[in-house]
């Protein structure tokens, strides 16, 4: 059993991925195995989690996610604590091994009831699981579910927390906020992006044993994405110059806005890169920031953006518009944010000029937040919400580039590679600025040498990272943010 944090790389699978992995383990097993191995699985972790609970409620559902349920019942009745069953299912519907684990429950000696208890020590969710993708909680169900989010004690989920899409990571209206989650033969998508993180708290992985089975193995060999794991840390060389680390010039700051633009010049040079200019839309305000002398100001019509990385659109507002064309015929490298994404989402010859440098293979990275993905796919942010992976990935195709689709679970995706999901980063960054700060981390990452790719999954880790490594009970700045970024081995 392996509890899952953010330094370790992990494959995840869909609904689809996990059932053949389920199918093919089945068949090189006995009948009933592998529900024998999830509920004592279920039962451990339950004992390790809270050695000290006596009566343990257990919620199951008509599937064979009950069927683990009622599993992991029969052993905590063995184990001498006293679970409390509530079934939703009957022996003449249930699944084989769901009546088989029935009978085993029943035989130990386990409590069934058609009501939950009043007073128990641990609930336990064994409702739907990845049944979730087919029907949503209602009825005694839906109640049962209220009641476990309004209690105290601890709640631990099989597999999924009730009503959470394991492909997605959208909840339904009654959905489980469980405090801990063993994901059982796979990690799902869903359990790391959109609501997954806070519904499905700490999350455990038990692989029952079929990580050596090779007809599971090959009968999903490729992931559906994978779980951000911490990058490796990369020592400067010695004989190395500031030439070595490339230029970012960062465009944007129009009037009223220079703020922006400054916070991810900022984060370039902290960042590391070699040398920081800065274009400013505000008319020529600022000559020098006298608190970062190494920023340097050019005029924006002056600048050679072939020979630079160039980082585009924080708090550019109108004005972008104007440099825009230059920058991405031009531009070796290019992270396009904000007012720059809303350009390009209502001018078609910026999409096409988007989409050539995508022909051409130059280095763009895109980073939405999901309402300015919605205006560059045409849909709403609630449809981007409710497949963060999908939208990632369809923005990656049609524009031919890396796109980091902002978030909870953030998602970075591009033409050929398998999707990732960030690990790291919490609420503190739900603040402005924080944004700009990781368009400029990521400017500093292309311009050393680093592929798109490669460089937002580093950015993106070691932006939310900061904020996890941040100083309990001070609030986080973005200006702050950029000083203070977590080194790339952490």
């Amino acid at each position: 059993m392996l509890k899952i944090d953010s330094r370790s790389r992990q494959a995840l699978y869909n609904v689809d991925a996990t059932r053949r992995i389920e199918r093919a383990a089945q068949a090189a097993l006995p009948p009933h195995t592998l529900m024998q191995r999830a509920g004592l699985a279920m039962a451990q972790l339950a004992l390790a989690l809270t050695p000290h609970a006596r009566r343990i409620w257990i919620a199951c559902g008509p599937g064979n996610n009950g069927g683990d349920g009622l599993e992991a019942a029969m052993h905590l009745q063995r184990w001498g604590k006293l679970p409390v069953v509530t079934w939703l299912g009957s022996l003449d519907k249930a699944p084989p091994d769901a009546a088989a684990s029935y009978q085993r429950a029943f035989e130990a000696g386990v409590a069934f009831a058609e009501t939950p208890p009043d007073d128990y020590d641990l609930s336990i969710d064994a409702l739907l699981g990845i049944g979730a993708d087919v029907r949503a909680p209602e009825g005694r169900m839906a109640h049962w579910i209220n009641l476990m989010n309004a209690g105290t004690p601890p709640v631990l989920a099989v597999d999924l927390p009730t009503g959470l899409h394991a492909d997605t990571g959208v909840v339904a209206q009654h959905s489980v906020k469980a405090w801990h989650t063993l994901s059982l033969l796979t990690l799902k998508p869903g359990l790391f992006t959109a609501h997954g993180r806070d519904a499905a708290g700490t999350v455990w992985l038990d692989d029952l044993d079929t990580a050596h089975n090779t007809a599971a193995n090959e009968s999903t060999a490729t992931p559906t994405a994978w779980l951000a794991g911490a990058p490796l840390a990369a020592a400067r060389l010695h004989a190395s110059h500031k030439g070595s680390y490339g230029d970012v010039v960062v465009v944007g700051g129009a009037a009223g806005m220079t703020g922006a633009a400054l916070l991810a010049a900022s984060a370039a040079l902290y960042g590391g890169a070699g040398r920081v200019f800065v274009g400013l839309l505000d008319g020529g305000s600022m000559a020098v920031d006298a608190s970062q002398p190494e920023l340097m100001f050019r005029p924006v019509d002056a600048l050679d953006f072939s020979a630079m990385t160039t980082v585009c659109g924080c708090g550019g507002g109108d004005a972008v518009r104007g440099p825009l064309p230059r920058i991405l015929s031009t531009s070796t490298n290019v992270v396009i944010d904000a007012d720059a994404i809303n350009m390009i989402a209502i001018d078609s010859q910026l999409q096409t000029l988007l989409m050539a440098r995508g022909k051409r293979l130059a280095a763009t990275v895109l980073t939405p937040h999901p309402l300015e993905a919605a205006r560059l796919l045409g849909i709403t942010a609630m449809q981007v919400q409710h497949d963060r992976l999908a939208a990632a990935q369809q923005l990656a195709q049609r524009f031919g580039c890396t796109v980091v689709l902002k978030g909870s679970g953030t998602v970075i995706a591009a033409p050929g590679q398998i999707p990732v999901i960030n690990s790291t980063g919490n609420a503190l960054l739900a603040t402005a600025g924080t944004g700009d700060v990781l368009a400029g981390m990521v400017g500093a990452r292309l311009a050393s040498g680093l592929d798109a790719f490669a460089a937002a999954c580093q950015t993106v880790y070691r932006h939310g990272l900061a904020a996890d490594q941040w100083p309990a009970g001070s609030t986080l700045v973005a200006g702050s943010l950029a000083r203070r970024q977590a080194p790339s081995g952490d």
